[in-house]
């Protein structure tokens, strides 16, 4: 009989279940349970920690509809003794109980299922994190988990999170690595770091891993945010262990250890997608002097495709974050969701860096930063309003260290923690609204306005005012350029 019993998770998780060890959840907001019952489910634990009804069908469908939504979990009718024989000993390179991984469904992972298995004798739960990179990239993945012998598959919709939490505090901060990468793949490694630390102490389990390769900057960010947040887990990073050297290699592997091979057609380039960026790396872009394919690009089109006619967009901003969209407000997910669709048919944010990464090689990548294009000429914009010369200048230089700190996967480091509290109190009075024109590239800001704005046209304006004496200016010139002119009287003997 299936059992499944109380473990804390978020409202926002998908669960499916497979083999004969079950996980237990507490406060579930909707459960659905799939597998034929010759008689009945047992479900233990008080039923009132469910907050729901549970319907028993022997048709295999049983759902719990509690206060809310968002948890859904199906149990495999397999019964798994062959797994459970699988991880009773040792591996051939130790003993782990349970392994929670980074899992995308792609051959790689899917491969390091069963090495997992075969090397540390351990249950092994899939991991897939929803930051945005696509319906396609999520479907099907219960089936392949199952098939490469996971025994527990956990996706979470994290986009409001990353938007939030993430990508909002840097684009306050005005981080920016190397002069262009806005930080999309940085910003979204430590979100799902986090969510693997939170579901392997939901699920009892000792160690994770990841598919990160040893020549990126990945591992880092993955495993510096392990340490951070719980460092007790270990940690397994196959392509630092294996023999695979590559993909023929996996395929060879897969085959031997009867995991279905995807059979998806292999993109030429490697790509990392997510709600604020789209990166290219690999094939030709290897070589910095070839231009990149016109068919590259996936989410923005060639500005010289791009609309003939501009379209202006309104950015509302409270306290350095964006809120509002031509005066709707929405949630940041979908904010940015909304200002990729319309920078992406405009040409907005492609740039082509050659990049310094933390591993110490230098690498080229393509990156698609449409609506994050849109919304930092936003925020920075508006800072030219509210923020005085040397409050900004400040502001950029730390920028600057922010950005690093991002980029190396410190996000938990306390001087980020720091730098970030001094960002969010030097952009309280950052609100107001900027209104953009997008034409077949470019990003021109056509107006600006807000409440706090230390802009005074009585100041600034050409014509005679109260507060400002322009006699004033000669003094303040004297005095300002005296240091000046002592070192030129002291060349002169005078």
């Amino acid at each position: 009989m299936a059992q499944l019993k109380a473990v804390s998770l978020n409202s926002s998780i998908s669960l499916a279940s497979y083999g004969p060890r079950r996980n237990t959840f507490s406060n579930p907001d909707n459960l659905i349970f799939s597998r034929k019952l010759s008689s009945f489910l047992e479900l233990s634990g008080k039923s009132s920690s469910l907050h729901g009804h549970a319907i028993v069908s022997n048709n295999g469908s049983i759902p719990i509809t509690p206060k809310n939504q968002g948890i859904q979990a199906v149990l495999s009718s397999n019964t798994g003794t062959e797994d459970s024989k699988a991880t009773n000993g040792g591996g051939l390179r130790g003993k782990l109980n349970k392994v929670v991984l980074a899992y995308s469904g792609g051959l790689d992972t899917s491969v390091i299922v069963p090495w997992l298995r075969e090397n540390y004798g351990c249950e092994v739960v899939c991991f897939t994190a929803d930051v945005g990179q696509g319906i396609k990239e999520l479907d099907g993945l219960e089936e392949k988990a199952k098939a490469s012998g996971a025994c527990q598959l956990v996706v979470k919709d994290l986009k409001e999170e990353f938007v939030r939490d993430y990508i909002f505090p840097c684009l306050r901060a005005g981080a920016i690595y190397e002069r262009k990468y806005l930080l999309g793949t940085s910003m979204a490694r430590p979100v799902i770091a986090k969510a693997m630390v939170d579901v392997a102490r939901e699920v009892g389990a000792d160690a994770v891993s990841h598919g990160c390769t040893g020549k990126g900057n990945d591992q880092v960010r993955f495993e510096l945010t392990f340490f951070a947040l719980n460092p007790d887990l270990n940690v397994v990073a196959p392509w630092r262990e294996w023999d695979i050297t590559g993909r023929e290699d996996a395929i060879e592997y897969a085959k031997k250890h009867n995991v279905p091979v995807p059979v998806t057609k292999k993109s030429i380039y490697s790509r990392d997608r997510n709600l604020w960026h789209l990166s290219h790396e690999g094939d030709i872009l290897e070589d910095p002097a070839n231009e990149p394919k016109k068919d590259m690009y996936m989410m923005s089109v060639d500005p010289e495709d791009a609309p003939d006619q501009p379209e202006y967009v309104e950015i509302g901003i409270d306290s350095g974050i964006p809120v509002s969209l031509n005066g709707k407000a929405l949630t940041p997910a979908s904010l940015l969701a909304e200002l990729n669709e319309i920078g992406g048919r405009h040409g907005i944010g492609r740039i082509d860096l050659v990049e310094n990464r933390l591993v110490g090689m230098k690498s080229r990548g393509v990156y698609e930063t449409p609506g994050g294009t849109i919304l930092f000429n936003a925020v920075r914009e508006l800072e030219t309003l509210t923020l005085d010369r040397e409050t900004i200048q400040v502001k950029d230089s730390l920028a600057l260290k922010y950005a690093e700190l991002v980029y190396a996967g410190r996000w938990f480091d306390p001087l980020r923690e720091s730098m970030d509290a001094f960002m969010e109190k030097i952009t309280e009075t950052t609100t107001g609204s900027v209104t953009l024109k997008l034409y077949k590239g470019s990003v021109s800001v056509t107006g600006r306005t807000s409440p706090y704005s230390l802009y005074r046209e009585d100041i600034s304006s050409f014509e005679s005012g109260d507060i400002y004496n322009q006699a004033d200016a000669a003094g303040f010139i004297r005095l300002y350029g005296l240091p000046m002119r002592v070192r030129a009287m002291l060349k002169k003997g005078i």
